[in-house]
């Protein structure tokens, strides 16, 4: 059974900076990409950034140059650094790993809430 612990979320200031960690635990096989999701109050998950096994990256068009995802499939791990936060950027923040055709492969773990204040 696959278990996803997400952390790091809280509360900061636009403008400010969270670093949140994923460990992945249970997950057979070699790793072809892993991402970060959010999902914010009404509103369904949305994929923000994934790292897949060969380096690449993906951003959504929201978050670009602003977060950086970077991770160590070896030991089943993936970060998000997040710099110059926005109000807009408050949601639940969660990780999984991704299928070939991006979708999310596990069930959901508990996320990690990140608020921005205005």
């Amino acid at each position: 059974q696959v278990h996803l612990v997400e952390s790091g979320g809280g509360l900061v200031q636009a403008g400010g900076s969270l670093r949140l960690s994923c460990a992945a635990s249970g997950i057979l096989g070699s790793i072809y990409a892993m991402g970060w999701y959010r999902q914010a109050p009404g509103k369904q998950h949305e994929l923000v950034a994934s790292l897949t096994s060969d380096g690449s990256t993906y951003y959504a068009d929201s978050v670009t140059g602003r977060f950086t995802i970077s991770g160590d499939f070896a030991k089943t791990t993936v970060y998000l650094q997040m710099n110059n936060l926005k109000p807009e950027d408050t949601a639940v923040y969660y990780c999984n790993e991704l299928t070939r055709g991006n979708s999310p492969w596990y069930a959901w773990g508990q996320g990690t809430q990140v608020t921005v204040s205005s």
